[in-house]
């Protein structure tokens, strides 16, 4: 297993991967999604990182470094889009790649990493517990789309 940042190469197994996330979701168009992974790279210490079994990508985050002023000014990140192809689940490789992305919000200087998920099933809260994440804050927020469903 290889991991590394994306390159505009992979977007169309980028998006691929995405269809996993929620087949009903909107698709997104390969020249929006250049545009976006370019502004997505274009913050620093942010990147969409992908883990990558025999050249294919099988497991993917988005990583964003935001800017802070308290914590004597340490940013925090936040990672989202956490999806890894069906057929290659169980495997560690998630796991993997969310202590990846923890590595990299870390050397830019974070003093935390946080990320949310709409689910509630056991096995997923498991899954992000066994990576290093706790749940010990309450999320709110407001939506213009509807949550995926499960």
């Amino acid at each position: 297993m290889e991991f590394r940042s994306l390159r505009e190469p992979d977007l169309t197994q980028l998006l691929a991967l995405y269809r996993q996330l929620d087949p009903k979701d909107k698709e997104t168009l390969l020249t929006d999604a250049a545009t976006r992974w370019r502004q997505i790279r274009n913050i620093p210490g942010s990147d969409i990182i992908v883990g990558c079994l025999d050249g294919r990508i099988v497991t993917s985050c988005t990583l964003i470094v935001i800017p802070n002023i308290t914590r004597g000014g340490s940013p925090y990140a936040l990672i989202e889009n956490v999806v890894t192809d069906a057929a290659c689940r169980n495997r560690g490789f998630g796991k993997t790649l969310l202590q990846q992305a923890a590595q990299r919000a870390w050397d830019a200087g974070c003093y935390k990493v946080m990320l949310l998920t709409g689910s509630n099933k056991p096995e997923t809260l498991a899954f992000y517990e066994k990576a290093g994440f706790e749940q010990n804050k309450t999320g709110f927020q407001m939506r213009r789309l509807p949550p995926r469903t499960e």
